[in-house]
């Protein structure tokens, strides 16, 4: 018994052990590395394939792996598994990813009926799911699936936000209709009709609710008829592809004249909706698409206008290419949109891993991690689906548009006119809203005048109906002119008591154009010289106190040229009343109107704003294309040219008293009724000539702009420029340009930051991210502390640490007013205000040193300029003309009597261009000259030109050497002729080349020709008998002419042999000879850098055995023949490569 008892008991314990086993299979292994599962099918007729999308699951581990602020001390890792959408096969795998791979969370399965079986384990288990696919609404019930969340908006939220429109309109009478084409449409359809209609219930009036089958012409047909009886207001709930049907078909029955509106719900596809539907609509005849399209409105999630959108799906696609997908897609455009949700999912979920580790909890405990997304309610970033963010019911929070279709920067696209924010429920118009065409004129009504049957206008053809009109018009008239002129009155009233007088606006014509003084720019400190040695420098001008740019577009009226000196640069100096001024020249060159009772309200606060750290304001021109803002002129520039010029060496107590002034100005314009500036930044702070800060870019927002508000593009904006504004007005779609008090906190911090450091990259120098990644984490911090310049106990006070690290706070209401930051900065420097103005002193003597140091360098500068210049003119003209040419004088032309002329030409270089690239030909020459060039520095002669395989060389001119020229010319030939032996062609290393040389003498004219690109040519037969000479000899030999050679034996020890009468062209019948040596002639060792080794050849590069015989040599010397086309002048034909 008690066997029997002992065998019970054991057989119990494995059983326990088993079931605890199979329970809890996170206890089997526990590592630094985390396993994630990953369920999608590879087949392509999905359009969530792996092979479209899974790569997003490795882009998104890697941007965590490589940042340990995600998870500290582990490494996320997936296991992919083809599920092919069947529930059998994803159980499956899900069990074995957990058995084997001990996952931690699962990203799938995409198809529903999959989803909703593995769900079910996966709540078993404790794994948390995230879906990265809309799934059916049976998903949603949180008490049997809790460990499922879904990173795709509920279907709820388009509703919600249509209720919005529908009211921000008044229309309270709708219909709907819509439906799809295929099986894979209708799971869809069926959950956003039920979704829209729940939330418009009991709120706005459907008159019509249409689902069916679209891929029914005649169906489609039917049924847009009968809408259109019912519905000036038509909701379209469908797919792109179908949207389209119903939209042509409404053309087609002459729906789209202004008075029906059509509204668009794109919730069937991700991130690219709005421009998948306009591709899909363009896919036929695009004009008829772009007409129908007049009185459609598209609501789409707005997340398609993303930060990275684009640029990922290349991304994407890139990554599918390698394991484990493999995938072929063609281009980025077959990337699947749910890519981006996939994404997303897995930073989601590694961020709530990051909050789940904080509080200790365990990360195999998948309630806990996901409780993370909803309790705390603050993990939020941009993902590649736009912003990430989820209520307290694990719903996610999506921003919603209404686009219209626009010609917006000369393209057709879908632009927002309306946006949906999801935090504050709030429905705010954008920029293009105003370029909507309504055909009408007026926004449509949800119901006819009359009613959709005329039941509402019945009466107008009553007898009670005229005579009560023919009553009411006169009365109504009285009414109206009473009306029109009490307002007028007021008007007039108030408009005077506003303006006071003209005193804003100036009279053009008074003001004085100075134009910049005959000698061009001036160089300035801060110019910097190029390091190239060149000659050529870059300037760095800054913008004055508003960026300033003269009418035309060119560069700033008054560019800044140095801390100690201003000049005018590219344009004007103005004067005003014997002041100088600066103006600002407005894009919008069209005429304001400056009698606005707002306008002029805006002149009047700028009038009041007088302190001597403020720009002031002398007023404005409104005379277009004059139309521009006067104001105080600041001669050392912005303090972005001080912080950001090296040879300036700014000590704390400069630095502390530009800080003192910034603070100054700001306190007085938060006391202002301007209340705040919106744009401070080291470009608006101008210093003058007491280098004193003077704050600009403030006020006037009507007058310039129209607006209270700008935009932020989110399309190529200029990142670098938004380093100062607040992250809080980041957020904002409408940016104020009188921002926040608390923004300019920031943007004071931020300026202080650069002054502590007085570095030229700007403030986020040493953070390794591109500016618009920047701006990205600025707007959305990623995780753990927001983004924020570094800074160092090495190169500021910690009190001032601990000061600037509350101006910057995430939090405004935590950043201190600019009365308390006084406050803390005397506390830092106590002394400071003791000591400012003797330490300008001495800086301004020590600045007036350096300047005396900067012009002697300038000075060297341009000598060293001028030296190289000099050497690049004489290595393309004789030193002597050069000389003459640089000295001003006129290069006369000179008759020589007699100067020796040397021509030479590579055998069979026609031949060997035929089988060489071009690249390898112009090595070849370049060697050869190069050679050559290096002789000819030995002997008292000039080099004319090479002209393709041509050589000329001269001696005797332009400087006479006697009876020398004959004999430098034909050593130098023989020189020649034993260099080339040694000479090795990189491309052809087996072949040798041969030199034709031609020499002749007698009397020549010489001169400079042209005026660009001045050339010395040598005219007279001597040089036409030269090039006979050349074209007349055979390989590896010299021919000489006759003249030549009688000088050569006068002369003596030269070894001469007699040719023979050769035939001349133009000169009959010439005895000429060869020169075959000269007695004892010893030569110096070529360079070695000329025996050129033969390289690497290019793949597939043909090598002949090329060999000369002389019938092609005649031919090709027939080709090669010199036009005389003027009279006795050298010229001489390209062969082409």
């Amino acid at each position: 018994m008690e066997g029997t008892n002992s065998k019970s008991t054991e057989v119990r314990c494995l059983q326990f052990l088993l079931c605890f086993t199979l329970l809890n299979p996170i206890f089997c292994s526990r590592t630094n590395k985390l396993l994630v599962g990953f369920q999608a099918p590879r087949n392509l007729s999905y359009p969530f394939s792996a092979l479209k999308l899974g790569s997003a699951i490795q882009i998104a581990i890697d941007k965590i792996n490589s940042n340990p602020s995600f998870v500290e001390n582990y490494t996320l890792d997936f296991v992919y598994v083809d599920t092919d959408c069947k529930a059998k096969l994803s159980l499956g795998a899900f069990i074995d990813q957990i058995w084997k791979g001990n996952i931690s969370a699962l990203f799938g399965p995409p198809c529903p009926e999959e989803a909703e079986v593995t769900g079910l384990l996966a709540s078993t288990w404790n794994i948390p799911m995230f879906a990265f696919v809309g799934q059916t609404s049976k998903m949603d019930n949180s008490l049997i699936y809790d460990t499922y969340i879904k990173i795709v908006p509920p279907l709820k939220r388009v509703g919600q936000v249509l209720l919005k429109i529908l009211e921000y309109f008044e229309w309270k009478n709708v219909g709907i209709i819509g439906g799809g084409a295929d099986t894979n449409t209708w799971d869809k359809v069926d959950g956003l009709f039920k979704s829209v209609e729940q939330q418009l219930q009991g709120k706005v009036t459907v008159t019509s609710s249409i689902k069916f089958n679209i891929g029914d012409q005649e169906l489609t047909h039917k049924n847009v008829k009968h809408i259109s009886k019912v519905a000036r207001v038509i909701i379209v709930l469908a797919n792109a592809e179908d949207s389209t049907k119903l939209v042509m078909e409404a053309d087609k029955q002459g729906l789209m004249s202004g008075e029906y509106v059509f509204l668009l719900i794109q919730q069937f596809e991700v991130s690219g909706n709005v421009d998948n539907l306009l591709k899909t609509a363009m896919s036929g005849n695009s004009q008829r698409a772009l007409k129908a399209f007049d009185m459609v409105f598209v609501l789409a999630e707005k997340s398609y206008e993303g930060y990275d959108y684009y640029d990922f799906f290349e991304r994407v696609h890139e990554r599918l290419k390698g394991a484990p997908f493999y995938s072929n897609l063609s281009s980025d455009r077959e990337v699947s949109p749910y890519s981006c949700y996939l994404h997303d999912a897995v930073l989601l979920y590694a961020m709530a891993l990051k909050e789940a580790l904080k509080d200790g909890k365990d990360l195999h405990n998948g309630r806990d991690v996901l409780q993370k997304l909803k309790d705390k309610n603050n993990i939020r970033f941009y993902g590649a689906s736009g912003f990430v963010h989820f209520d307290e019911y694990g719903e996610r929070n999506t921003d919603y548009s209404l686009y219209d279709l626009q010609l917006h920067e000369g393209i057709v696209k879908f632009v927002p006119i309306l946006t949906f924010d999801s935090h504050t429920k709030i429905i705010k118009t954008t920029l293009r809203f105003s370029s909507v065409i309504w055909p009408l004129g007026k926004i449509p009504t949800d119901n006819p005048e009359c009613g959709f049957d005329n039941e509402l206008c019945e009466w107008l053809n009553s007898e009670i109906y005229l005579v009560s009109l023919l009553v009411a018009m006169p009365l109504l008239g009285v009414l109206a002119v009473v009306l029109i002129t009490f307002l007028t009155l007021q008007k007039t009233r108030l408009q005077t008591k506003l303006e006071d007088s003209n005193w804003w606006l100036l009279n053009y014509s008074e003001i004085t154009i100075l134009s910049e003084p005959k000698g061009g720019q001036a160089l300035s400190l801060n110019t910097t010289p190029s390091k190239s040695g060149s000659g050529g420098s870059q300037t760095m001008i800054s913008a004055n106190s508003f960026g300033l740019r003269d009418k035309n577009g060119r560069e700033t009226i008054y560019a800044t040229v140095g801390l100690y000196q201003v000049q005018s640069v590219k344009g004007y100096t103005s004067t005003l009343q014997g002041n100088h001024v600066s103006i600002k020249y407005l894009d919008n060159q069209l005429l304001r109107d400056v009698k606005k009772p707002s306008i002029i309200a805006e002149f009047s606060v700028m009038k009041e704003l007088k302190h001597e750290n403020l720009v002031q304001f002398f007023g404005v021109c409104n005379e277009p294309p004059n139309v521009c803002i006067v104001m105080q002129y600041c001669k050392k520039g912005s303090l972005k040219d001080i912080i950001r010029n090296n040879e300036i060496d700014l000590d704390w107590m400069f630095k502390l008293s530009f800080a003192y002034d910034i603070v100054n100005g700001m306190e007085y314009l938060h006391r202002s009724s301007l209340k705040s500036h919106g744009n401070l930044k080291p470009t608006t702070c101008l210093v003058d000539s007491r280098l004193q800060v003077k704050i600009s870019g403030f006020g006037l927002w009507e007058f310039k702009h129209g607006t209270k508000h700008r935009l932020i593009p989110l399309e190529n904006p200029k990142y670098e420029e938004l380093y100062w504004n607040a992250p809080e007005l980041l957020r904002e779609a409408h940016l104020p340009f009188n921002g926040t008090q608390k923004a300019d906190v920031f943007s004071f911090a931020i300026i202080m930051r650069e002054l502590i450091y007085s570095t030229e990259e700007g403030p986020y120098h040493d953070i390794q991210l591109e500016p618009k990644e920047i701006i990205k984490q600025l707007r959305a911090p990623l995780a753990g502390d927001p983004l924020r310049p570094t800074l160092s106990a090495q190169m500021c006070d910690e009190a001032l640490i601990t000061l600037l690290n509350a101006c910057w706070s995430e939090n405004p209401d935590k950043r201190p007013p600019f009365t308390s930051i006084r406050r803390s900065l005397r506390e830092i420097s106590p002394d400071s205000h003791a000591n400012i103005l003797d330490n300008m002193v001495n800086k301004l003597e020590k600045y007036a040193n350096h300047l005396e140091e900067v012009v002697e360098e300038r000075t060297n500068q341009l000598t060293a300029e001028r030296n190289r210049a000099d050497k690049l003119l004489s290595s393309m003209l004789p030193r002597y003309i050069a000389d003459q040419l640089m000295s001003g004088k006129p290069v006369e032309p000179m008759s020589y009597d007699l100067v020796t002329i040397f021509f030479s030409d590579i055998v069979g270089f026609t031949t060997m261009c035929s089988v060489s690239s071009a690249l390898e030909v112009v090595t070849l020459l370049n060697d050869l000259y190069s050679l050559f060039d290096d002789i000819i520095k030995l002997y008292d002669v000039y080099k004319v030109e090479t002209i393709g395989d041509a050589y000329m060389v001269a001696s005797g001119l332009p400087i006479s050497n006697g009876t020398r020229h004959a004999e430098e010319i034909s050593i130098m030939a023989l020189h020649f002729l034993s260099a080339i032996k040694r000479f090795t062609i990189r491309h052809l290393p087996n072949e040798k080349l041969s030199l034709r040389i031609g020499i002749n003498s007698g009397p020549v004219v010489a001169g400079v020709v042209g005026t660009t690109m001045p050339r010395y040519c040598l005219f007279g037969d001597t040089v036409n008998t030269a090039s006979r000479m050349e074209s007349n000899s055979i390989p590896l030999k010299i021919h000489i002419s006759q003249s030549t050679a009688e000088i050569l034996m006068k002369i003596g020890s030269y070894e001469l042999e007699e040719r023979g009468d050769i035939e001349l062209k133009g000169k009959g019948l010439q005895k000429t000879f060869w020169l075959h040596n000269k007695v004892d002639l010893k030569f110096p060792v070529t360079p070695q850098h000329y025996d050129v080794k033969p390289g690497p050849e290019p793949e597939g590069t043909y090598k002949p055995n090329i060999s000369i015989d002389m019938e092609s040599t005649e031919k090709e010397r027939t080709q090669r023949m010199h036009a005389d086309k003027i009279p006795g002048a050298y010229t001489l034909t390209v062969p082409d490569i």
